[in-house]
């Protein structure tokens, strides 16, 4: 019944935002490609804005804030929607050319006004790419790198129902599928990693499923991390020829999480067998003693593997 309850506030609270009169409405963005690419970040900066000055005069306040920190001039948004639990597509490095593109795909209780998410600042997709990207950087500084945190599709809430159904993978993997091609037309000779935390290993296993020849050989890597499960029962059931890692903490709760799937009245529930056993045949790459928050953690030895595995140097992962 407190579940229940929980969503039901969620949603409420959601359409609420998503339909006060006086919302701005984005024109229409520059097609990505090279050569548009800041068109593209300054058609979304002006959206930004004005959806900022839109919030404050609703009273709205505390979306006000969070979109004012994302309206500062030196960041960079391919996509950005206020709407609801909105939508946030943020490049971190110069996209154009980079030597290699990792994408970070997040998990449940991703929004809008969590994308920032002052306090333990890692832990948020801002932050956690912003980690990524440095240790990226301070790896290997000869290399031109770009981070994409991808908060391109609705994530579900940890307290409500969508949590373990793959409906919200179903609809994520297919807008990440799309971001894969997109990434294509701005830069073609890039390598692209998915890095997938907690429930984005499903949107992740979903795209892979559903992408075309042209975008999977963009692909070099797909990164597993506080993974629930991914919906198949093995590495072979994500029809990928890519190299697939996993990793957990130590002390990381997802552990715990039953690994099973199920079809109720035709909609699957659960996420089948844990990504870091034998049976599901990945490659595993150490990820310390962290919880599930702490895998982008600075100074972390998780964010040195990924790091490493997203710079093409998979053979210099360590356990120190």
């Amino acid at each position: 019944m407190a579940l229940t309850a929980c969503s039901i506030v969620v949603t409420v609270a959601a359409a609420a935002r998503s339909t006060v009169p006086g919302t701005p409405v984005q024109s229409r963005l520059p097609a990505l490609r090279p050569d548009t690419l800041a068109a593209r970040y300054a058609a979304n900066h002006r959206f930004i804005t004005a959806s900022r000055r839109a919030a404050h005069d609703m009273g709205d306040d505390g979306r006000a804030g969070v979109l004012g920190r994302l309206a500062r001039k030196d960041r960079h948004f391919l996509s950005f929607s206020p709407r609801g639990d909105g939508q946030v597509v943020e490049v971190l490095g110069d996209l154009a050319h980079a030597d290699r593109i990792a994408v970070v795909v997040p998990g449940s209780d991703t929004t809008v006004d969590t994308f920032d998410q002052l306090g333990t600042v890692y832990a948020s997709l801002h932050g956690g790419a912003g980690a990524l990207h440095a240790e990226m950087t301070k790896l290997q500084p000869d290399r031109k790198t770009a981070v994409v945190a991808w908060y391109g599709y609705p994530a579900p809430r940890t307290m409500s129902r969508d949590i373990v159904s793959t409906d919200r993978a179903l609809d994520g993997g297919r807008r990440l599928a799309g971001l894969v091609g997109d990434l294509r037309k701005v830069n073609a000779s890039a390598p692209v990693s998915l890095l997938c935390h907690s429930y984005g290993s499903v949107v992740c296993a979903t795209a892979l499923r559903r992408m075309d020849a042209p975008e999977e050989s963009s692909l070099a890597d797909v990164v597993l991390f506080g993974s629930p499960g991914t919906g198949v029962r093995s590495r072979a059931g994500l029809r990928t020829r890519v190299p697939v890692w996993a990793g957990r903490g130590a002390t990381d709760w997802i552990e715990g999480v039953p690994h099973v799937s199920l079809d109720l009245l035709g909609e699957q529930v659960g996420f089948g067998t844990d990504p870091v056993t034998e049976a599901f045949g990945a490659r595993i790459f150490p990820a310390g003693p962290g919880s599930h928050s702490d895998y982008l953690r600075p100074g972390g030895l998780p964010l040195r593997n990924i790091s490493l595995i997203a710079l093409g140097r998979g053979t210099e992962v360590s356990d120190d």
